[in-house]
């Protein structure tokens, strides 16, 4: 069997696919969606993450080619040098591989059978202490963890041996079914209905300036002014320290900060040269294409399993035999259903006279073209989305087809049901360590073919056995093989250091300005009543820093009768008082803890310092913070004024319109820079803005992009002012504290051999290429990457998509969650619009046109938009369209989609005018990238009910609960009538609009009120009334509340309300005084579509 760490030869330079359409490539490539890396490489080449010229920022963790000078986050782009041409052990890329088809009765892996017995002359590995077992309800369920195995030296591309997990002695092997007893892979049937963001920018050169739009119309789209398709990302200084930097561990030793050597074989992932290789038949049928088994391995296929063949292979040692399917044509369905919806996907749709386009429920992502075998083990869209679930062969075919092609990610979302296993051995590929999956092909009962870059690979003897039927010799039926998402406990080769204690930090802003706002009241008790929910362990720390001009730190020494506040004043020369009893054990300390809470928010309420030293109090938390990592929460409810970090006022109200001066750039690399420290000592910082006036959020907001935080922005908070928002905050903080969290993470995306990634979007550090860097991972991050066609894909019929996240849970245990997805390629252009995902797609323009924003201007990123539409239309039109036809057409699956783009461009991110401050600007662009799909989608583009007339017809039923579904109307003032009621869901908001004739039943019983008069002006919550009505209406409220981690706030407003403006520029159809309506868009699109 092959070693793994046996070398695994020169290191395959990662290259960057051709950046498609520029005119949307950020040249700070730090794209705001969350990404998840790319293929784990072995090791980055040299290990010298690009350096990044100081004042270049990306927004978030997307760093692009040109200076990082985005607004945006993390999407951070890399180009890499070319890619040699290389034989042996491909790229670590994720492809679908050949799917074991099981006999019905076998198909749920999670049945436990009776007792298995070995067969004679088998020697099975010791198994005495499998365990079935149902993991605590407290552990983190949904944890995606990424390796990134590196070898030793910048020339050397090989994994430490203990990683390869192949070769691993049997030891105790554990698989807890999460709670919820089915397994994952049952819930993936049907495709979930959360959106996948696209790239912004099309893959083709950019078109010449189109003529205007009528008037009031979007900018008109000009020429492409992207720099140098290939231009290298520079990264900061700081991020070059990060990647060998050594972390000091808690104990004073000196931990090496490579990840990378932990998880082995990324992008950079040269093939293996294995002398000995006999089951190594490189040849073209077995290495880049899914040929039928060779005879002797050929197996029935079970009754109703389409085109597989082959006979029944009886092993000598008694083992059972498997069947399995050839991965060839079979793969892509050819039954009438799948023919029907094919043609139902490419129905010409001219949008100028189909008018009710929009479907009357939430629109599902669409099923890729696969075997319905292969399908189900496919990863729910929820979690893993692809902005073309047909994959062009080409990237022309791709740059044909004028759309972006990108993978959107949710890959710690809370699930229900998460398959976990405990093994000493976890079974990766040896040359680009994938991770075994439902779509690698076993050859025979010994070996096994990765799905990504086809290398063959030995089966270790202790993965023969299957401890949920307790069979031996039918490896294909591991939860590892029929999970497409599942979680594995990491052994203690993929910890750099012992797992350290969750720590939470809390900094307080107090200055004059905090304590009138009220909020320290709100977040203490909210803290007080969440103390004990907290994610941890018996070793939780926590913590607290106040500040205002100076700094207070707080002893909570054991045997002190009450908290001792340290104050420090010289904020120029940080300093931390007595380190030892500022972070203390929860359990230990917690009466100190709860009296220091109690006692905070009356300390300073005779406070007159006004000045905010936020710089020098992040730099002590730093410090504080530094030998063990964890999570600082800092409260500021101003622009800070003294000490480094130190901002001015740079908006100007009566300029918020011209687009050329609005300050999305950071104004200093203060925050950036503390970021990157904070990231490379495993710490993160969320920031919670508190503010009525402007405090600068483009550079306060950096210190969370880059260290994989999150920012929480409440504006004009003010407990007496705006009460709505104390209730938003408890909510959202309540959340906050208790929705569960990984510590010391690292994320990587793999894909199959032909395929590149060159863009990250999200919150994080980008380490070594394409590593992620996420000092802390929540469940509701979301993350998004751009891809190029690197290599043609011919001889594919799939490719597959990994990604995998290396987190330590609270509980302190080292876990690995692994998404795994599985597509068709394709090689016509009406297949490639066939698949299209138009909410992926516009969720990756999204990203993009943020970064666009930041790069370039705001009119650059929004003419860049209405290009995404006007070019892939043109191109359906000039080169699938048999017949022309008058009007504007465009495929059903993209019927949506100029719809969409209107909604983004009327969106606070992007919408032109003077009534979007620029911080809440700042807020939405913060939240395209760093939202999964399914919210920035409600975001983007509301959904509208009528709520007088529910009915209990087509309602779901939910814990005893009735929720009415009533169908969703287009965003339009001709679809409201002065008789009814109308909830607007716009995600983070909601709005009741109550018509002026309105019948008496709704008011008197939802409203509670005797008739539309009475309704009050100021009216955010529904009475709680035991009629059929108000039940009704107060169950499906709460239910579309409940899925999502914000709270949103219901307006209940009436025609003269003041807040009917709001509800009205969520209209996205009709015209406001900056932008088209919907069909004045249309008619603009077809003039440019048929120049």
């Amino acid at each position: 069997m092959a070693q793994p760490g046996a070398p695994t030869g020169p290191q395959r330079p990662y290259t960057n696919g051709p950046v498609q359409n520029q005119l949307m490539h950020s040249p700070d490539g730090q794209g705001y969606n969350p990404a998840v890396p790319g293929p784990y490489p072995h090791q980055a080449p040299a290990k010298v993450p690009p350096h990044q010229s100081p004042g270049q920022y990306n927004y978030s963790g997307s760093q692009n080619v040109s200076q990082l000078n985005n607004y945006q986050g993390p999407g951070q782009t890399l180009n890499r040098p070319p890619v040699p041409a290389f034989s042996g052990s491909p790229v670590p890329q994720t492809g679908p591989a050949p799917q074991v088809l099981l006999p019905p009765a076998l198909q749920n892996s999670a049945a436990l059978s009776s007792a298995g017995s070995f067969p004679p002359g088998a020697s099975p590995p010791v198994l005495s202490n499998w365990q079935y077992s149902q993991p605590p309800v407290s552990q983190p369920l949904g944890a995606q963890t990424s390796h990134l195995a590196h070898g030793p030296g910048p020339g050397s591309a090989q994994p430490p041996s203990s990683l390869s997990g192949s070769t691993n002695p049997p030891g105790s092997y554990q698989y807890a079914a999460s709670p919820g007893g089915p397994q994952l892979q049952n819930s993936y049937m049907k495709p979930a209905p959360p959106p996948v963001t696209q790239p912004l920018t099309p893959l083709h050169p950019p078109r010449p300036p189109l003529g205007p739009p009528p008037v009031g119309g979007p900018p008109r789209p000009p020429t492409a002014v992207a720099g140098p398709p290939n231009a290298q990302s520079l990264l900061n200084s700081a991020a070059n320290r990060e990647g060998d930097a050594a972390s000091a561990a808690s104990d004073g030793s000196v931990v090496q900060n490579s990840y990378d050597a932990i998880e082995g074989g990324g992008l950079m992932a040269t093939p293996h040269h294995s002398p000995a290789a006999p089951n190594l038949k490189m040849n073209r049928s077995v290495g880049y294409s899914y040929p039928a088994l060779p005879p002797g391995y050929q197996h029935p296929s079970p009754p109703g399993a389409p085109g597989m063949h082959g006979a029944a292979l009886q092993y000598p040692d008694g083992s059972k035999h498997f069947h399995q399917p050839a991965l060839g044509t079979n793969h892509l369905t050819a039954s009438m259903g799948g023919l029907s919806l094919q043609q139902e996907g490419l129905r010409p749709v001219n949008l100028l006279q189909e008018r009710n386009i929009l479907p009357t429920t939430l629109l599902k992502a669409p099923v890729p073209n696969l075997q319905e075998d292969i399908q189900k083990l496919n990863c729910n869209p929820e979690l893993f989305r692809c902005t073309l679930t047909n994959i062009p062969q080409t990237q022309a075919l791709l740059n044909k087809a004028k759309l972006p092609l990108g993978l959107l990610l949710h890959p710690f979302k809370d699930l229900s049901q998460l398959p976990v296993v405990t093994s000493s051995i976890i079974v990766r590929c040896r040359s680009c360590r994938t991770y075994i999956n439902p779509f690698v092909s076993f050859l025979d009962q010994r070996r096994w073919k990765c799905n990504l870059c086809y290398r063959v690979n030995d089966v270790p003897e202790e993965f023969l056995y299957n401890p949920v039927t307790r069979v031996y010799g039918e490896p294909h039926k591991r939860p590892e093989v029929q999970n497409a998402t599942i979680e594995f406990m990491a052994p203690s080769e993929y910890m750099l250091r012992p797992p350290q204690p969750p720590v939470y930090l809390f900094v307080f802003d107090v200055s004059h300005n905090a304590i009138e706002t009220g909020y320290l009241n709100t977040v203490c008790q909210t803290l007080l009543d969440n103390l004990d929910l907290l994610p941890g362990n018996t070793r939780t720390k926590i913590g607290f820093i106040t500040f205002d001009s100076t700094i207070h730190f707080y002893s909570l020494q054991e045997g002190l009768s009450q908290p001792q506040m340290l104050i420090v004043s010289d904020i120029e020369d940080v300093f931390i008082p007595m380190p030892e009893n500022l972070l203390v054990n929860l359990n230990e300390n917690k009466e100190l803890i709860q009296d220091l809470l109690k006692t905070l928010p009356q300390m300073f309420t005779k406070s007159l310092e006004t000045q905010s030293a936020l710089g020098p109090a992040l730099q002590a938390a730093f410090k504080l913070m530094s030998p063990t990592g964890g999570r600082i929460t800092v409260f500021q409810t101003q622009l800070p004024t003294v000490g480094m970090g130190a901002l001015k006022p740079r908006e100007e109200p009566n300029q918020r319109a011209t687009a050329k001066d609005i300050h999305l750039t950071p104004s200093t690399d203060f925050y950036k820079k503390l970021a990157l420290d904070c990231s490379g000592q495993q710490v993160a910082v969320d920031l919670f803005l508190l503010s009525g006036q402007y405090s600068d959020l483009a550079s306060l907001g950096c210190i969370s992009r880059y260290s994989a935080g999150s920012v929480y922005y409440y504006q004009s908070y003010h407990h007496k002012h705006n009460p709505v928002q104390v209730e938003k905050l408890q909510k959202e903080l309540k959340r906050y504290l208790t929705r569960k969290i990984g510590f010391e993470a690292v994320m990587r995306i793999r894909c199959t051999k032909g395929l590149s990634i060159h863009t990250f979007h999200g919150n994080f550090f980008v380490r070594s290429t394409d590593l992620l860097s996420l000092p802390n991972v929540n469940p509701d991050a979301g993350y998004a990457v751009q891809m190029s066609v690197e290599e043609s894909l011919t001889d594919m019929q799939v490719v597959s998509f990994q990604s995998a996240l290396l987190y330590t849970s609270s509980k302190g245990e080292r876990r690995i969650r692994v998404h795994t997805m599985c597509l068709p390629v394709v090689t016509t252009l009406s297949d490639v619009y066939l698949g299209a995902d138009v909410q992926a797609i516009t969720g990756l323009l999204a990203n993009m046109a943020v970064d666009r924003s930041v790069s370039a201007t705001l009119s650059d990123a929004r003419d860049a938009l209405v290009n995404a539409v006007i070019d892939s239309l043109s191109a359906y039109r000039s080169s699938v369209l048999s017949i022309q036809q008058p009007g504007l057409t465009a495929p059903h699956s993209l019927r949506l989609f100029p719809l969409y783009i209107l909604a983004l461009l009327k969106q606070k991110a992007f919408q032109t005018g003077t009534n979007t401050r620029l911080d809440e600007r700042i807020f939405t662009m913060c939240q395209v990238k760093n939202q999964p799909l399914v919210y920035l989608m409600l975001m983007t583009h509301p959904s509208l009910y009528r709520v007088d007339t529910l009915t209990d017809e087509g309602a779901l039923n939910i814990n005893d609960r009735t929720i009415p579904q009533p169908p969703l109307l287009q965003l339009s003032v001709e679809k409201l009538s002065r008789d009814g009621a109308y909830l607007m869901d716009a995600g983070s908001v909601m709005f009741l609009w109550v018509g002026k004739n309105c019948g008496q039943g709704f008011i008197s019983q939802v409203l509670g009120v005797p008739n539309y008069g009475s309704i009050p002006q100021n009216m955010t919550h529904l009475p709680e009334l035991e009629t059929a009505e108000s039940i009704r209406t107060r169950a499906f409220v709460s239910w579309l509340r409940e899925q999502r981690p914000f709270f949103p706030i219901l307006y209940i407003i009436k025609d003269e309300s003041p807040l009917k403006s709001s509800f009205l520029q969520n209209m996205i159809e009709d015209r406001t005084e900056s932008a088209l309506s919907y069909y004045e868009f249309l008619l603009h699109i077809q003039q440019q579509v048929n120049k």
